[in-house]
């Protein structure tokens, strides 16, 4: 069942955050989740079964300065490693794209990092529809 997510979630998230290479814990998952939930701008998505979370995605809304169209970015989207293959990503980005349309947006894009072992991840990307189309530079400060 796909359902929206809850602060309550914050532990089961955290395991899928570190699945996902982020790891972290419940109690800063929740702190992240109370300005996550509440904000209309962002969207999270879990993936239940038999009362565990198999996956998620995470999105926000954004406007644009280089155009008039806005675009819905996907922040953060896994699948549980004994879950894969069973098309639990397939419906948690279906449900994403028809929050999109919702938000009155009409492009759904995301990052992925350039290292050997998102190979996997990008085929999954390109299956669904995707197509690499930029490079993203970061700085930190």
């Amino acid at each position: 069942m796909i359902r929206e997510a809850y602060i309550s979630d914050g532990e089961e998230l955290a395991k899928l955050m570190t699945i996902l290479g982020y790891p972290s814990d419940s109690e800063a998952m929740k702190v992240r989740l109370k300005r996550i939930v509440n904000d209309s701008y962002y969207q999270t998505f879990v993936y239940e079964k038999d009362k565990q979370l198999l996956g998620m995605i995470g999105m926000t809304y954004s406007l644009a300065y280089h155009t008039s169209d806005t675009h819905v970015r996907v922040i953060a989207f896994v699948v549980d490693e004994h879950a894969q293959g069973k098309g639990i990503g397939r419906r948690l980005m279906g449900k994403a794209e028809e929050w999109t349309l919702f938000k009155g947006a009409n492009r759904i894009t995301l990052n992925s990092g350039n290292r050997s072992e998102r190979d996997s991840a990008h085929s999954v990307y390109h299956r669904l529809g995707f197509e690499g189309k930029a490079t993203g530079f970061y700085k930190d400060l």
